[in-house]
């Protein structure tokens, strides 16, 4: 495809990383010379100096000819106009945005996005995702991650092999036979920073991170298998009242019965608006640095404490306090800058978010064509779970697993058959509507589509 990305900081550079990597036809258009330079420096794509809401800037990066433009720059109201010149003067036909401020994203609002007034296809909030994306942690403790597949009836989860694992060393094809009624599959590890596809007579290692796809009713049951009996959480602290520290103690206010939240939040009248805005979460004007303030949000209370600022700094030195008050909490930190990563172990931090790989995941899902739904990345991209319906023209049906010439670097999870879900033998055979849930490594992304015989954007 043919695809414009406006916006070259770092969710626009990772996209254009991955897309170009997938081999579509990449043009990127930012007004920073230095962030165009990097780009050139990086990445096989083309790059414009300019501003996308200039026509002629359009039709320099071949707008006529796209399939999709990508709208993340810096101002949420320069992506709608871009959007709506793309459409207007260019008929692009796909055109996602990235809107963060939540005056616009008010669902009373929601006619605002249609043809006849802003037409935006696809809008991503990157506030609301990680809020989410927070939650499924939450809903899965014990995972470092828990994603939610073919009507929430398939999940994935993410899970460190720790001590505590006792499918070390086992392998899998005797796993498989000593836990008979466990509907999941262990597609894979990230082990030494490479993802490493397990088959039958592989064995999981200490410090592995384990990629399972399982029967989501069953989440319970598998994360007991590998070790983890963590309980689900209900009392937090939140650290930053901002749009992701609201939306997840508003979603966690809708999803969980007696959740008890505290937030602390410094800013007097961003503290008074979330206040006046939830239900039963107690708000707290104060900094969370402030050990009193700590304090007085009677931390030693809380299971899970999240640092949710929009300052790298103050979400680790947050992560330090709890340590000081107690070693047995869950923590939780939302950082931007990747080279904090390297702290996490040394601080004995949980959970670190990176708001820009859950926005690239987000934006992700809407580039594959066709029925392919939803998209999971794994290692900055390198791998995706991926979800898509077998459709008529498909050439896997009526073939069993073991025949369908699916290279190595494709394996398939779990199929969701009308409301049944089946972790596939070799011998299963595919059919119409099948909805299958398989992980892929980026480069055999468009051999995926080819095998789903997938024709439209």
């Amino acid at each position: 495809m043919n695809i414009i990305i406006c916006g070259a900081g770092r969710v626009g550079y990772t996209i254009a990383k991955l897309l170009s990597e997938q081999d579509h036809s990449i043009t990127v258009i930012d007004q920073s010379s230095e962030d165009i330079q990097k780009i050139n420096e990086d990445l096989d794509v083309k790059s414009i100096v300019g501003k996308a809401t200039f026509p002629t800037v359009l039709e320099k990066a071949n707008a006529e000819e796209a399939d999709m433009i990508i709208a993340v720059t810096r101002s949420d109201e320069i992506n709608m106009l871009i959007c709506q010149i793309a459409f207007s003067v260019f008929k692009i036909s796909k055109k996602i945005a990235r809107i963060r401020s939540q005056e616009y994203l008010d669902t009373k609002f929601s006619k605002v996005y249609s043809i006849d007034n802003l037409p935006i296809d696809v809008i991503i909030s990157p506030e609301v995702e990680i809020a989410k994306s927070i939650q499924r942690k939450l809903e899965a403790p014990g995972a470092l991650d828990n994603v939610t597949f073919a009507d929430n009836k398939i999940r994935l989860l993410e899970i460190d092999v720790d001590d505590n694992c006792p499918l070390i060393d086992i392998k899998l094809e005797d796993i498989t036979k000593k836990f008979s009624k466990l509907e999941a599959n262990i597609l894979g590890v990230i082990r030494n920073e490479k993802f490493i596809f397990l088959k039958k007579k592989d064995v999981m290692k200490k410090l592995d991170k384990a990629y399972v796809i399982i029967n989501s009713s069953q989440m319970q049951l598998t994360l007991d298998a590998f070790g983890h009996d963590e309980k689900i959480s209900n009392k937090f602290l939140i650290i930053g009242g901002g749009n992701i520290g609201f939306n997840l103690a508003k979603n966690l206010e809708n999803s969980m019965d007696a959740v008890r939240i505290k937030i602390v939040e410094k800013n007097k009248e961003r503290a008074e608006h979330i206040a006046n805005n939830l239900n039963n979460s107690l708000v707290i004007n104060g900094n969370g640095l402030d050990e009193d303030v700590l304090k007085e949000a009677n931390i030693e209370d809380a299971e899970t404490v999240l640092a949710l600022t929009n300052d790298d700094e103050d979400n680790l030195m947050v992560s330090v306090l709890v340590e000081k008050f107690s070693k047995d909490k869950r923590t939780m930190a939302l950082i931007n800058k990747p080279n904090y990563s390297l702290l996490q172990n040394s601080l004995k931090i949980d959970d670190l978010i990176d708001p820009r790989m859950n926005t690239v995941s987000s934006i992700l899902k809407h580039v594959h064509k066709g029925t392919i739904e939803t998209a999971y990345t794994i290692l900055n991209g390198e791998f995706e779970v991926i979800e898509a319906e077998i459709i008529d023209s498909s050439e896997l049906i009526n073939k069993e697993l073991k025949n369908s010439n699916l290279p190595d670097d494709i394996r398939i999870g779990a199929i969701l058959r009308k409301d049944d879900v089946i972790i596939p033998t070799s011998k299963f055979i595919f059919e119409k509507k099948d909805i299958v849930v398989f992980l892929a490594k980026r480069d055999q992304l468009p051999l995926v589509e080819r095998l789903f015989q997938i024709s439209s954007i």
